[in-house]
């Protein structure tokens, strides 16, 4: 799957768009054959999908995150299972925090490996098979709607009501995974983060098809804030620009702003040139949770900066503060629906 996400994707569709309508087609049958007609594997725990539409991020991992934390708040043990993308292992692995590095798991497998059990691995049905062994009791899969060949019992699909699905074309002409419809109709319900409204067309798609929709936003963990401080903010993620917003509400000015890649790993000349700027000019050095946990575990340049970095956390909070346990309520009634199935189908 493509991870970056041209800048004219998010633009209206022009030239380069309409150019590459006729690939775009064929991957959209393709994409949407897959999963209308993919044979998916069964496990006996819920199994939540937290998805989105589009290629880039949408607030898929801070999502997943607070649906684990409402789990555990019910009592249950929740495990993550991720791809581990940006990460070299290729081989089915419980991630720990203390042990492995980004450049071997992944940087969002290491984030949510420190709220609950995470497993990475390149086959989901392997890795949601190693979680059950381990002793979880709800699987939240972070991405995968489109390709996973994994039974879900509630896909999630996050989006950004800002970006919304950019020029709406498929790839590789727009952001778009899959074709929207047939999307749809394997969604359960989506959620759209933030107060604009490039999201607005694609709720009223859904409801239109009967499925509900939730609402949250990216909030600030803590109080702390950065009024009147001059930073240098840098992020290697699929939207950097949220994140210069989010650092410019706490007040801060943004001297300085420096994008990379998403999941890219910073090189040593880089990260000189981050240090070298901000003692320079005097900046505070600001940064996400995915890029600090890059740079966890390194020695040298890379540990310098970590130990100078401001991160700024987020939570993914939604408006229905009970939507998350309704979330899983829901996937744990189907889970057994699907159960009773495949029982009687004589496929326990």
């Amino acid at each position: 799957m493509i991870s970056e996400a041209p800048p004219f994707w998010w633009r209206k569709a022009d030239w380069r768009a309409w150019m590459l309508a006729p690939l775009s087609f064929l991957y959209g049958r393709v994409a949407g054959y897959r999963m209308a007609h993919a044979r998916r594997a069964s496990v006996s725990v819920p199994v939540i999908c937290v998805g989105n539409f589009t290629v880039g991020g949408a607030g898929k991992t801070p999502t997943a995150l607070t649906i684990a934390r409402a789990a555990k708040s019910k009592g249950l043990k929740p495990g993550f299972l991720s791809r581990g993308y940006g990460g070299s292992l290729d081989v089915t692995t419980v991630v720990d925090p203390q042990h492995h590095r980004a450049v071997a798991v992944g940087d969002e497998p290491l984030l949510l490996a420190q709220e609950a059990l995470t497993v990475i691995s390149r086959r989901r049905i392997e890795g949601a098979r190693r979680l059950v062994a381990e002793g979880a009791d709800l699987i939240i899969m972070d991405d995968g709607f489109q390709s996973a060949r994994l039974a879900i019992d509630y896909a999630l699909l996050v989006i950004d009501a800002t970006r919304g699905l950019g020029n709406g074309h498929i790839v590789p002409a727009g952001p778009v995974r899959a074709p929207i419809r047939q999307q749809l109709r394997s969604a359960t319900a989506l959620l759209k983060v933030g107060g604009g409204h490039a999201a607005d067309r694609i709720v009223r798609m859904a409801a239109r098809a009967a499925k509900p929709y939730f609402t949250a936003s990216l909030k600030v963990r803590g109080d702390d804030r950065l009024t009147g401080i001059r930073v240098l903010a840098f992020a290697g993620i699929a939207d950097p620009g949220k994140f210069f917003r989010t650092v410019e509400s706490r007040g801060a000015e943004i001297t300085v702003a420096k994008t990379f890649g998403d999941h890219e790993h910073l090189t040593e000349d880089e990260i000189g040139d981050i240090l070298t700027t901000a003692e320079r000019q005097d900046l505070l050095i600001v940064t996400t949770s995915k890029d600090f946990v890059r740079l966890a575990g390194h020695h040298g340049k890379a540990a310098e900066l970590a130990q100078k970095c401001r991160v700024i956390e987020v939570d993914m909070v939604f408006d229905d503060h009970l939507a998350p346990g309704l979330i899983i309520d829901r996937a744990i009634v189907a889970c057994r629906e699907r159960r009773l199935r495949e029982m009687k189908a004589g496929n326990p």
